[in-house]
């Protein structure tokens, strides 16, 4: 008889399945990945970043390819909120998985507007406030990168929303344990990390950048090692949950970041390459605990011993 493991974890208030997450702007709005693998299997689904209108994104090419990675330079591009809730939460409203919407805003009034007509969709069971973007009355510095406006615009946000509330951080800041703190403060739940790294790739043939945008976002395995770093880091300081993010391929890479500190994982570049690879990763981390005789994933989040 197969022996049984507890997979199930809470995070801003909710009860997941598993703690394997995917990561936003790696998975569509979910309907994309459908047919590659079972969604219902998922701790939960996080929808590509909303915005209150819609957005183009940069000009192409938004792509390439990098040792150990890949950059981006997409733009935040989605249908914006009006598209989103008629076209494309009907089909989410039928799964199982939790889903949590990550959103954006150029100012702080389009960050509220967003979070409080989210807050009345009956199938959204969280936020993600991704906190990487420009603030446009502060001549273009982002809203997570100085602990002040950090907290500003995620305490407005707390206002307007009784919806579970997760803080997505960039990893281009001095002090990620100083923006961690200031986010618990203002009220959120839990908080994900890491979002991407700023980069760049050159055509030496062409002398041109590989990318439209010139810099991009670098994500994949290169970035584990200062993900799982950072993410030890605020688990060590806050006291709300952590959720790790940055180049996960493997159950053992999830695994690492659960020991560090991490409550769950979210799973993004290895979508684009096996899209199905969110199950395998379930799958082992289930057979960790089963080998190592550990009867439930809580067991081991931040059991690093040091």
């Amino acid at each position: 008889m197969r022996k049984k493991v507890d997979l199930s974890i809470t995070i801003d208030g909710m009860r997941l399945k598993n703690p394997v997450m995917v990561a936003s702007g790696t998975f569509g709005y979910g309907e994309e990945y459908a047919s590659y693998l079972n969604l219902d299997l998922l701790g939960a689904i996080i929808t590509k970043g909303i915005s209150l209108k819609p957005v183009l994104g940069n000009p192409p090419p938004r792509i390439c390819e990098t040792p150990g990675g890949m950059l981006n330079a997409i733009g935040l591009q989605n249908c914006g909120l009006d598209t989103f809730i008629a076209e494309k939460l009907p089909f989410l409203h039928h799964l199982s998985t939790k889903i949590i919407v990550n959103f954006w805003g150029r100012t702080e009034e389009e960050y509220q507007e967003v979070a409080k007509r989210l807050s009345d969709l009956p199938e959204i069971a969280g936020l993600e406030m991704n906190i990487s973007c420009p603030n446009i009355k502060q001549g273009g510095i982002s809203f997570g990168c100085r602990s002040q406006d950090t907290f500003k615009v995620v305490s407005s946000v707390r206002k307007v929303t009784p919806l579970p509330l997760m803080v997505k951080l960039s990893p281009n800041v001095d002090d990620i344990a100083a923006i961690a703190s200031s986010v618990e403060e203002a009220g959120a739940d839990a908080i994900s990390l890491i979002n991407t790294l700023y980069g760049m790739a050159i055509d030496v043939e062409k002398r041109r950048p590989k990318l439209g945008n010139v810099t991009g976002g670098l994500s994949g395995p290169a970035i584990k090692p200062i993900a799982l770093r950072m993410v030890f880091e605020v688990a060590r300081r806050v006291k709300i949950p952590v959720v790790g993010v940055g180049g996960i391929f493997s159950a053992e890479d999830a695994l690492e970041f659960l020991i560090a500190g991490a409550q769950a994982v979210q799973v993004g570049t290895a979508n684009l390459i096996h899209p199905d690879i969110t199950e395998s990763i379930i799958s082992g981390i289930e057979q960790y605990l089963i080998k190592h005789e550990i009867s439930s994933i809580e067991h081991i989040i931040g059991s690093l011993e040091l």
